[in-house]
Protein backbone atom coordinates (compact mmCIF):
# COMPACT_ATOMS: atom_id res chain seq x y z
CA UNK A 1 0.00 0.00 0.00
CA UNK A 2 1.68 3.41 -1.56
CA UNK A 3 1.87 6.00 1.12
CA UNK A 4 0.52 9.62 -0.18
CA UNK A 5 0.82 13.12 1.32
CA UNK A 6 -1.94 14.67 1.41
CA UNK A 7 -1.48 17.81 -0.67
CA UNK A 8 -2.94 20.15 2.06
CA UNK A 9 -0.51 19.44 4.66
CA UNK A 10 2.22 20.07 2.15
CA UNK A 11 0.85 23.34 1.75
CA UNK A 12 0.74 23.94 5.31
CA UNK A 13 4.40 22.85 6.04
CA UNK A 14 5.36 25.24 2.96
CA UNK A 15 3.62 28.28 4.92
CA UNK A 16 5.51 26.98 8.04
CA UNK A 17 8.88 26.45 6.72
CA UNK A 18 9.41 27.47 3.15
CA UNK A 19 11.53 25.07 1.39
CA UNK A 20 12.72 23.21 4.21
CA UNK A 21 8.76 22.39 4.98
CA UNK A 22 8.52 21.10 1.31
CA UNK A 23 11.91 19.26 1.49
CA UNK A 24 10.19 17.35 5.36
CA UNK A 25 7.10 16.95 3.52
CA UNK A 26 8.49 14.86 0.28
CA UNK A 27 10.47 12.91 3.25
CA UNK A 28 7.00 11.27 4.93
CA UNK A 29 6.64 8.27 3.10
CA UNK A 30 10.18 7.39 3.81
CA UNK A 31 9.93 8.35 7.29
CA UNK A 32 6.78 6.24 7.61
CA UNK A 33 7.91 2.78 6.26
CA UNK A 34 11.03 3.60 8.83
CA UNK A 35 8.54 3.10 11.63
CA UNK A 36 6.71 0.56 9.82
CA UNK A 37 9.79 -1.45 10.08
CA UNK A 38 11.28 -0.33 13.59
CA UNK A 39 8.00 -1.24 15.24
CA UNK A 40 6.77 -4.05 13.47
CA UNK A 41 3.83 -2.09 12.15
CA UNK A 42 1.62 -2.94 8.97
CA UNK A 43 -1.00 0.28 6.84
CA UNK A 44 -4.66 -0.52 7.99
CA UNK A 45 -7.06 -0.14 5.44
CA UNK A 46 -8.40 3.68 5.78
CA UNK A 47 -7.46 6.95 4.62
CA UNK A 48 -4.40 9.14 6.18
CA UNK A 49 -5.53 12.12 8.17
CA UNK A 50 -4.00 15.30 8.71
CA UNK A 51 -3.69 18.36 11.10
CA UNK A 52 -2.00 21.18 10.40
CA UNK A 53 1.50 19.71 10.91
CA UNK A 54 1.30 15.76 11.77
CA UNK A 55 0.24 12.77 9.30
CA UNK A 56 -1.40 10.21 11.13
CA UNK A 57 -1.86 6.74 9.15
CA UNK A 58 -3.80 3.68 10.51
CA UNK A 59 -1.98 1.02 11.47
CA UNK A 60 -2.10 -2.93 12.72
CA UNK A 61 0.39 -3.60 15.25
CA UNK A 62 2.08 -7.91 15.27
CA UNK A 63 -0.91 -8.94 17.58
CA UNK A 64 -3.25 -7.39 15.28
CA UNK A 65 -4.50 -4.69 17.14
CA UNK A 66 -5.25 -0.92 15.73
CA UNK A 67 -2.78 1.89 16.06
CA UNK A 68 -2.20 5.09 14.80
CA UNK A 69 1.07 5.95 13.68
CA UNK A 70 2.11 9.94 14.10
CA UNK A 71 4.64 11.73 12.13
CA UNK A 72 5.64 15.57 13.15
CA UNK A 73 8.30 17.26 13.15
CA UNK A 74 9.60 18.69 16.33
CA UNK A 75 8.98 21.96 17.31
CA UNK A 76 8.06 23.73 20.89
CA UNK A 77 4.97 22.95 21.24
CA UNK A 78 5.02 19.14 20.26
CA UNK A 79 8.00 18.56 21.91
CA UNK A 80 6.50 17.68 25.09
CA UNK A 81 3.56 15.42 23.83
CA UNK A 82 5.12 12.28 24.76
CA UNK A 83 5.93 13.01 28.21
CA UNK A 84 2.48 13.99 29.08
CA UNK A 85 1.07 11.16 27.46
CA UNK A 86 3.35 9.04 29.74
CA UNK A 87 2.30 10.79 32.37
CA UNK A 88 -1.84 10.72 32.00
CA UNK A 89 -1.04 7.18 30.57
CA UNK A 90 -4.27 7.08 29.31
CA UNK A 91 -6.61 8.57 32.26
CA UNK A 92 -8.61 10.64 29.78
CA UNK A 93 -5.78 10.97 27.05
CA UNK A 94 -5.09 8.96 23.94
CA UNK A 95 -2.40 6.53 25.19
CA UNK A 96 0.98 6.43 24.10
CA UNK A 97 2.44 2.74 22.93
CA UNK A 98 5.66 3.85 21.44
CA UNK A 99 7.76 7.08 21.04
CA UNK A 100 10.88 8.55 19.27
CA UNK A 101 11.72 11.51 20.99
CA UNK A 102 14.51 12.88 18.42
CA UNK A 103 11.86 12.51 15.30
CA UNK A 104 8.70 13.19 17.09
CA UNK A 105 7.01 9.88 16.01
CA UNK A 106 4.54 8.58 18.49
CA UNK A 107 2.50 5.61 18.28
CA UNK A 108 -0.87 6.01 19.33
CA UNK A 109 -4.08 3.98 20.72
CA UNK A 110 -6.68 3.53 17.81
CA UNK A 111 -9.47 6.20 18.35
CA UNK A 112 -12.77 6.83 16.17
CA UNK A 113 -11.64 9.85 14.02
CA UNK A 114 -15.11 9.76 12.66
CA UNK A 115 -16.68 10.51 16.14
CA UNK A 116 -15.73 13.89 17.61
CA UNK A 117 -16.64 15.55 20.10
CA UNK A 118 -18.02 17.88 17.97
CA UNK A 119 -20.72 15.48 16.38
CA UNK A 120 -22.78 15.88 19.82
CA UNK A 121 -25.76 18.50 18.89
CA UNK A 122 -25.88 19.74 22.14
CA UNK A 123 -23.14 22.53 23.10
CA UNK A 124 -24.34 22.16 26.68
CA UNK A 125 -23.22 18.16 26.91
CA UNK A 126 -20.59 18.38 24.75
CA UNK A 127 -18.91 21.47 27.13
CA UNK A 128 -19.82 19.24 30.61
CA UNK A 129 -17.75 15.99 28.67
CA UNK A 130 -15.24 18.36 27.88
CA UNK A 131 -14.81 19.74 31.23
CA UNK A 132 -14.77 16.13 32.37
CA UNK A 133 -12.02 15.04 30.99
CA UNK A 134 -10.04 18.39 31.72
CA UNK A 135 -10.37 17.95 35.41
CA UNK A 136 -8.70 15.29 35.08
CA UNK A 137 -6.25 16.15 32.97
CA UNK A 138 -4.85 18.96 35.16
CA UNK A 139 -4.89 16.41 38.11
CA UNK A 140 -1.49 15.84 37.45
CA UNK A 141 1.74 17.71 37.96
CA UNK A 142 3.91 18.70 34.74
CA UNK A 143 6.60 16.79 34.46
CA UNK A 144 9.86 18.05 34.51
CA UNK A 145 11.14 19.86 31.16
CA UNK A 146 8.22 21.13 29.36
CA UNK A 147 7.82 24.78 28.41
CA UNK A 148 6.54 26.98 31.61
CA UNK A 149 3.50 29.32 30.98
CA UNK A 150 5.42 32.20 33.64
CA UNK A 151 8.22 32.01 30.48
CA UNK A 152 5.28 32.07 27.62
CA UNK A 153 3.49 34.93 29.80
CA UNK A 154 6.72 36.93 30.07
CA UNK A 155 7.50 37.08 26.70
CA UNK A 156 3.78 37.98 25.81
CA UNK A 157 3.99 41.17 28.05
CA UNK A 158 7.56 42.01 26.48
CA UNK A 159 5.73 41.70 23.35
CA UNK A 160 3.12 44.43 24.28
CA UNK A 161 4.62 47.89 23.51
CA UNK A 162 5.57 47.12 20.10
CA UNK A 163 2.36 45.37 19.37
CA UNK A 164 -0.09 48.37 20.61
CA UNK A 165 1.26 50.89 17.51
CA UNK A 166 0.14 48.39 15.11
CA UNK A 167 -3.51 48.65 16.25
CA UNK A 168 -6.09 51.72 14.32
CA UNK A 169 -8.60 51.38 16.88
CA UNK A 170 -8.21 52.99 20.94
CA UNK A 171 -10.96 50.02 21.48
CA UNK A 172 -8.40 47.47 20.40
CA UNK A 173 -5.27 49.10 22.40
CA UNK A 174 -7.94 49.73 25.42
CA UNK A 175 -8.59 45.44 25.26
CA UNK A 176 -4.67 44.73 24.51
CA UNK A 177 -3.50 46.96 27.61
CA UNK A 178 -6.21 45.45 29.75
CA UNK A 179 -5.18 41.80 29.17
CA UNK A 180 -1.91 42.39 29.71
CA UNK A 181 -2.38 43.96 32.80
CA UNK A 182 -4.50 40.70 33.87
CA UNK A 183 -0.97 38.79 32.91
CA UNK A 184 0.92 41.12 34.89
CA UNK A 185 -1.18 40.25 37.88
CA UNK A 186 -0.85 36.58 37.88
CA UNK A 187 2.81 36.02 36.08
CA UNK A 188 4.61 35.39 39.43
CA UNK A 189 2.09 32.40 40.26
CA UNK A 190 2.14 30.71 36.68
CA UNK A 191 1.09 27.34 38.39
CA UNK A 192 2.08 23.68 38.54
CA UNK A 193 -0.21 21.64 36.42
CA UNK A 194 -0.18 19.62 33.51
CA UNK A 195 -2.14 21.48 30.84
CA UNK A 196 -3.21 20.37 27.29
CA UNK A 197 -3.14 23.98 25.90
CA UNK A 198 -5.63 23.10 23.02
CA UNK A 199 -8.82 21.01 24.15
CA UNK A 200 -11.51 21.90 21.51
CA UNK A 201 -14.21 19.53 20.55
CA UNK A 202 -12.10 18.23 17.44
CA UNK A 203 -9.31 16.94 19.89
CA UNK A 204 -11.23 14.90 21.68
CA UNK A 205 -12.41 11.70 20.26
CA UNK A 206 -14.60 8.31 20.78
CA UNK A 207 -12.69 5.31 21.64
CA UNK A 208 -13.73 2.03 22.97
CA UNK A 209 -11.86 1.75 26.76
CA UNK A 210 -13.78 5.32 27.42
CA UNK A 211 -16.14 6.93 25.61
CA UNK A 212 -13.84 9.95 25.11
CA UNK A 213 -10.49 10.71 25.16
CA UNK A 214 -8.36 13.85 24.56
CA UNK A 215 -5.79 14.20 21.61
CA UNK A 216 -2.92 15.86 20.15
CA UNK A 217 -2.03 18.06 23.50
CA UNK A 218 0.55 20.67 23.05
CA UNK A 219 1.60 20.71 26.75
CA UNK A 220 3.11 22.61 29.54
CA UNK A 221 3.25 23.31 33.35
CA UNK A 222 1.20 25.79 34.34
CA UNK A 223 -2.26 26.84 35.48
CA UNK A 224 -5.65 25.36 34.74
CA UNK A 225 -7.48 28.61 33.91
CA UNK A 226 -5.11 28.80 30.46
CA UNK A 227 -7.35 25.75 30.03
CA UNK A 228 -10.54 26.95 29.02
CA UNK A 229 -10.24 29.72 26.27
CA UNK A 230 -10.77 26.92 23.19
CA UNK A 231 -13.93 25.88 24.59
CA UNK A 232 -14.94 29.43 25.20
CA UNK A 233 -14.83 30.27 21.21
CA UNK A 234 -15.98 26.97 19.56
CA UNK A 235 -19.64 26.36 17.91
CA UNK A 236 -19.46 30.19 18.34
CA UNK A 237 -22.60 30.60 15.90
CA UNK A 238 -24.27 28.63 19.13
CA UNK A 239 -23.34 31.95 21.26
CA UNK A 240 -24.47 34.08 18.87
CA UNK A 241 -27.79 32.39 18.20
CA UNK A 242 -28.64 33.46 22.06
CA UNK A 243 -28.70 36.24 21.28
CA UNK A 244 -26.79 37.31 24.21
CA UNK A 245 -22.92 36.79 23.63
CA UNK A 246 -22.14 38.10 26.95
CA UNK A 247 -24.24 35.92 28.57
CA UNK A 248 -23.65 33.03 26.54
CA UNK A 249 -19.73 33.09 27.00
CA UNK A 250 -20.00 33.71 30.58
CA UNK A 251 -22.45 30.27 31.11
CA UNK A 252 -19.70 28.47 29.64
CA UNK A 253 -16.85 30.05 31.50
CA UNK A 254 -19.13 29.24 34.79
CA UNK A 255 -19.79 25.67 33.92
CA UNK A 256 -16.13 25.16 33.52
CA UNK A 257 -15.08 26.75 36.51
CA UNK A 258 -17.12 25.32 38.59
CA UNK A 259 -16.20 21.47 37.19
CA UNK A 260 -12.47 22.39 37.66
CA UNK A 261 -13.04 23.83 40.83
CA UNK A 262 -11.28 26.92 39.74
CA UNK A 263 -11.19 30.63 41.27
CA UNK A 264 -13.16 32.61 39.22
CA UNK A 265 -11.00 35.82 39.13
CA UNK A 266 -8.14 33.71 38.55
CA UNK A 267 -9.62 31.82 35.81
CA UNK A 268 -10.27 34.90 34.24
CA UNK A 269 -7.05 36.70 33.95
CA UNK A 270 -5.62 33.19 32.63
CA UNK A 271 -8.31 33.54 30.08
CA UNK A 272 -7.59 37.32 29.14
CA UNK A 273 -4.20 35.50 28.66
CA UNK A 274 -4.87 33.81 25.71
CA UNK A 275 -6.90 36.84 24.55
CA UNK A 276 -3.56 38.41 24.69
CA UNK A 277 -1.37 35.64 22.74
CA UNK A 278 -4.13 35.24 20.16
CA UNK A 279 -4.50 38.84 19.35
CA UNK A 280 -0.13 39.07 19.57
CA UNK A 281 -0.31 36.39 16.81
CA UNK A 282 -2.50 38.05 14.71
CA UNK A 283 -0.61 41.51 15.26
CA UNK A 284 2.92 39.59 14.34
CA UNK A 285 0.84 37.83 11.37
CA UNK A 286 0.38 41.87 10.04
CA UNK A 287 -3.34 42.24 11.20
CA UNK A 288 -4.21 46.24 12.67
CA UNK A 289 -7.80 45.04 14.34
CA UNK A 290 -8.34 42.35 16.74
CA UNK A 291 -10.43 39.81 16.28
CA UNK A 292 -14.37 40.65 16.94
CA UNK A 293 -14.43 37.43 18.62
CA UNK A 294 -11.77 37.52 21.14
CA UNK A 295 -12.42 40.84 21.90
CA UNK A 296 -15.77 39.24 22.82
CA UNK A 297 -14.50 36.47 24.91
CA UNK A 298 -12.45 39.46 26.77
CA UNK A 299 -15.83 41.72 27.35
CA UNK A 300 -17.61 38.73 28.85
CA UNK A 301 -14.70 37.34 31.28
CA UNK A 302 -14.05 40.84 32.84
CA UNK A 303 -17.07 40.58 34.65
CA UNK A 304 -15.68 37.66 36.38
CA UNK A 305 -12.45 39.60 37.78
Amino acid sequence: MRIVVPPALTESHVEIDGEAGRAWSAGLPALAERYLDQWGLRLAGGAAMHGYVSLVLPVLRDDGTRAALKLQPVTDENAGEGAALRAWAGQASVRLLDEDRETGTLLLEWLDADRPLSAVPDDTEALEILTGLLARLVTHPAPPGLRRLSDIAEAMLADVPESLPELHRERDRHWLRFCADAVAELVAEPGDRLLHWDLHYDNVLGAEREPWLAIDPKPLAGDPGFELAPALRNRWAEVLATGDVTRAVLRRFDLMTDGLGLDRARAAGWTLARVLQNSLWDVADGEDELDDVQLAIAEAVSRRL
